[in-house]
């Protein structure tokens, strides 16, 4: 039996990822499947995304977040035909006598939610990957480069690592 490769797992060890602060996150499709939108309007048109029910829902949910963790903040996002990005805030405040949310708490809640939700118009089964990749956030320097690339991802879209075709 042939061994697999070993995963290196993402997260900064001994980090606290309920702890506040800014946080890049990446969520692809299952298999990468162009299932979100579509960009539209390359070349000498500005690129445009047009979502597909798949993608209303997952920005519906995307900002319903802030209303379950009111000490969330969205600052950006974009939701690509195969993955989204988000740029999160955590805030100081504390969750009274529940445990505060971590990053992960987060990003599951909004998977199982979009996933559910999307079932029950046109059952598609997985919708988004068991995993997702985070950034820490370090400086402002690193926030405004990753503001600019969420942005400017559309117009990025055939140069992206996660392109593929509409």
């Amino acid at each position: 039996m042939t061994e697999l490769p070993k995963r290196k797992h993402p997260r900064l060890k001994c980090y606290d990822y309920s702890s506040a602060g800014a946080y890049f996150v990446t969520i692809c499709t299952h298999n990468r499947k162009c299932l979100l939108s579509r960009i539209v309007g390359r070349g000498l048109a500005p690129a445009e995304i047009q979502y597909t029910e798949y993608g209303i829902i997952a920005q519906q949910q995307l900002l319903n977040l802030t209303d379950r963790y009111p000490d969330l903040q969205m600052h950006h996002y974009v939701i690509m035909p195969n993955h989204i990005h988000a740029l999160l805030i955590l805030g100081e405040h504390t969750a009274g006598a529940s445990p505060r949310p971590t990053l992960s708490d987060i990003v599951c809640t909004f998977k199982s939610l979009t996933t559910r939700e999307c079932n029950k118009s046109h059952p598609i089964g997985q919708l988004l990957q068991t995993s997702f990749y985070e950034h820490v956030v370090r400086n402002q320097v690193d926030y405004d480069a990753l503001a600019e690339y969420i942005v400017n991802n559309p117009k990025q879209w055939e140069l992206d690592k996660l392109y593929c075709e509409n």
